[in-house]
């Protein structure tokens, strides 16, 4: 994936060809650098698994092959000068499409794969286990967002049309866009909240490594349970972030033009966020008097022994 980047990049400096609004090159370009990204992240957290190991390497396999095989059909489409996604237009390029489709809903599973090892492995760092585990499973929600990608938009019909599918919403494809991202200024993006979804898997552990970083200046984070609720906090934070963007998406209104609801959403979330913040960083109350003679009283089985 590494090597796909560089060859878009190289392909976005000396081909001038645009595809539906965008350089034709920009689009390998941004999966190959996502797959950077998510892959990276994935053997990263397969690596700290303490069982399982096989079936982890099983789905850590599944994940890259698949993540091959859309790389290879997108970059032929490029060269071909074609659609890769959402294309109808010969059986070929449509069975093009239909591969792809597969190799999603593969990777998707192989995704499912790791949530599940992550959810049942015992790891000794709490707030780094479920930094993982709300990153994937936020990941898994995200990549689940192009399957939304897929259904006709209006005025498409199946085995009719050339194009069935689309990213954006109440708008067509290839109109005003935000830059370096692409995303529409002028209507809904489903691109926005796959984005956010899948990059959970980065933005949340990497979040455990600032709180960890910064640990030994500020006292209270070198507390693992203080970290823990700074971590919980963020990941029902970022939830309710994706939530929005999808349902700010699903109705055809632009990132960058909110509405009253959407600002509204955007306010409850700030505010919970910091009475959050304030809650989580308070000191953990310590254990009773009671509860410590209690636990340190010897029992019967004590007596006996």
């Amino acid at each position: 994936m590494v090597l796909m980047a560089v060859v878009s990049a190289v392909g976005l400096a000396v081909d001038d060809r645009v595809l539906v609004g965008a350089p034709i090159w920009f689009k390998p370009f941004k999966f190959a650098v996502s797959f950077v990204a998510y892959c990276l992240s994935l053997a990263w957290m397969l690596s700290l698994l303490p069982g399982g190991r096989r079936v982890g390497w099983w789905a850590g396999t599944v994940v890259a092959l698949a993540s091959l095989v859309e790389m290879v059909i997108i970059t032929g489409q490029v060269v071909r000068g074609k659609r890769s996604h959402f294309n109808h237009e010969t059986p070929f390029d449509e069975a093009l499409f239909n591969a792809m489709a597969v190799t999603v809903v593969i990777l998707w599973l192989g995704t499912l794969a790791v949530v599940v090892l992550l959810l049942r492995a015992r790891i000794a760092d709490r707030a780094s286990a479920w930094a993982m585990r709300s990153g994937v499973v936020l990941a898994l929600a995200g990549a689940g967002v192009g399957f939304l990608m897929t259904q006709p938009a209006p005025g498409q019909r199946r085995g009719v049309s050339k194009v069935v599918g689309a990213h954006s919403v109440g708008v067509p494809d290839g109109g005003p866009s935000m830059p370096l991202t692409g995303w529409s200024t002028t209507g809904g993006d489903l691109r926005i909240p796959h984005f956010v979804g899948m990059h959970a898997l980065q933005l949340l552990p990497l979040l455990v490594m600032v709180l960890t970083a910064l640990a030994p200046r500020f006292a209270r984070l070198a507390d693992d349970r203080i970290r823990l609720r700074l971590v919980l906090l963020a990941s029902g934070t970022y939830a309710a972030a994706f939530a929005l963007v999808l349902w700010q998406a699903l109705r055809g209104q632009p990132l960058i033009h909110p509405d009253g609801a959407t600002l509204g959403v955007v306010g409850l979330i700030l505010v919970a966020v910091t009475l959050g913040t304030y809650g989580s960083l308070r000191a953990p109350t310590p254990p009773s008097r009671k509860a410590t003679d209690a636990e340190a009283a010897p029992t019967s089985k004590d007596l006996v022994a």
